[in-house]
């Protein structure tokens, strides 16, 4: 991590101590160390700006405390971290904080994210519209994305950077993993009963019901709002605001439809198998 980097860090870390007192003060340091710390987890494209707004809503219902740091697998300046560095970051956390990364289902990772204390929340999205904000990101937000110079200049076409990211790159300097071997590093969080699961879908269209599966579980490691239901999840729909996101564009649930030609369709099938029906998308392959 460079100088500014290295500042930067420890100034946030200032600032996360003086949240934690002022949330003792407000809430009481009985009520601070009851709440579970709570990550937000998500593949990249795919809800975790989302969830972390919801996330920072509990910080209007309960003692928790938004730290301000960067994703867990982050550095400050947007570099990756190895897994010793990340569970370091994921064993920092105190009662009541709240987080977000991208991390995939390695099984260092679980005991950390599943431990007493510690409260995790996955999100997942249609793997199809997943792809397609990728490609806008890629393409259209973020220059400095490392597939912007083979999407834009090696392909010509909408179709074919979709086929790119189901089929995978291997183009030096654009690589790119296939579609279903991507599913595959996270597809293992489905499968942790402690990890609470949530489509990214669902958290747009059945906001309710979603706020009520998060409430629900974060009841049973603790955390109790002081207000009704319907409030609580009133306050957690407040904090959504998709647009104050640098990485928002559309997220409209089924806008792969828009994009996908026949032929997209047909490669999807063939590289990713089952993959939509694992995931509770489709029940077969008559998309």
């Amino acid at each position: 991590m460079g100088l500014y980097a290295s500042v930067k860090h420890q100034l946030k870390v200032v600032r996360w101590q003086a949240r934690r007192a002022g949330t003792a003060l407000r809430w009481s340091p009985e009520a601070l160390q009851k709440v579970p710390a709570v990550v937000g987890n998500a593949m990249p494209k795919s809800g975790s700006h989302l969830i972390i707004q919801v996330l920072q809503g509990l910080t209007y219902l309960g003692p928790f405390v938004n730290p301000g740091f960067p994703p867990l697998n982050r550095t400050e300046d947007n570099r990756k971290l190895d897994d010793a560095a990340i569970l370091a970051n994921i064993r920092s956390m105190r009662s009541g904080d709240i987080a977000y990364g991208y991390l995939q289902a390695n099984q260092r990772y679980v005991p950390a994210l599943t431990s007493p204390g510690m409260a995790s929340v996955f999100v997942y999205r249609d793997p199809r519209d997943m792809i397609i904000s990728h490609i806008f990101y890629a393409t259209q937000i973020h220059e400095e994305h490392w597939m912007h110079a083979y999407y834009t200049e090696a392909l010509h076409t909408m179709e074919e950077r979709i086929e790119a990211a189901i089929r995978g790159v291997e183009e030096p300097g654009s690589e790119l993993t296939p579609i279903r071997e991507r599913y595959a590093r996270y597809q293992g969080w489905l499968q942790v009963p402690s990890v609470l699961s949530l489509r990214f879908e669902d958290l747009i269209l059945h906001q309710q019901e979603a706020l009520g599966s998060l409430l629900d579980y974060l009841a049973k490691r603790g955390f109790n709002p002081r207000v009704e239901r319907d409030q609580a999840i009133a306050v957690l729909q407040e904090a959504i605001a998709p647009r104050r996101s640098g990485t928002y564009r559309k997220a409209k649930p089924g806008n792969w439809r828009e994009h996908f030609t026949e032929a997209n369709k047909a490669q999807f099938k063939e590289q990713a198998g089952d993959l939509l029906i694992e995931l509770g998308y489709e029940s077969g392959d008559d998309w």
